[in-house]
Order: C-alpha cells, then structure tokens, then sequence
C-alpha cells in the first residue's frame, strides 16, 4: 500500500496576514486526504501565546484562533519550536491547547519525511 502523500506547512512569521496560508492549505491538504503538518518556528511562535490569535482577523475569513482551532479538530498536528520558545524567552510561557512543543531535530526529521514544504 502507498505512503499517504504529506506536506510540511511552516510557519516563521508572526506577520497577521501571513497567518492564514499554512492553515488555510493544512486544512485543504486533509480535505484532498494528504497527511499535513503545521510547525511554528522564530517569530511565528508569538502568534501562538494565549489571547493573541483571537486579535487576528482579516477580511471574510474567521480568527486565527478559530483557524487554528479548526486545524486541530481535523486532527492536524501542530508543532512548535522548543528551541524558538527559548530564544524568546519563554521557559515558563504557556502557549494555546493543542499544540506539541518538540525539539529543533523534529522539524528536520519532519521535513525529510514529507514530500513537500512551505515556508511562511
């Protein structure tokens, strides 16, 4: 049986109108029955602090917390960077439910193992 196709959807920015792209293609790869994964990395990582994604909606599209929200309920993973909390020094920062706070070797693992990735 063949491997399900995957895409890795990373995500660099904390930039309100690059939020919705990796979620907006997370949740359309799972729709067209690819395997997705999200992965917050750098800056990206101050979307994910509680209160602060809900501050973010643009255009017709819902908040980023209800995208991201989404995104989990379809039973998309969502990865951080342990290494990228650090940086910003965050030891002790609790970030929104769900999401999987992992070391700096899965994203290379993550990306190896995917058959495509997108940065934003």
């Amino acid at each position: 049986m063949d491997k399900k196709k995957s895409i890795l959807y990373v995500q660099t920015s904390d930039i309100p109108e690059r939020q919705y792209s990796p979620l907006v293609l997370a949740q359309t790869a799972k729709a067209m029955d690819l395997d997705a994964k999200v992965y917050y990395l750098g800056q990206g990582l101050r979307i994910l602090k509680p209160g602060e994604a809900e501050k973010i909606k643009l255009g017709a599209f819902p908040s980023v917390a209800e995208m991201m929200e989404k995104t989990l309920a379809m039973g998309i993973e969502i990865y951080v960077c342990e290494a990228s909390k650090q940086m910003l020094g965050w030891e002790k920062v609790e970030l929104i439910p769900g999401v999987k706070i992992v070391g700096a070797g899965t994203l290379n693992d993550l990306a190896l193992e995917a058959d495509a990735t997108m940065w934003f």
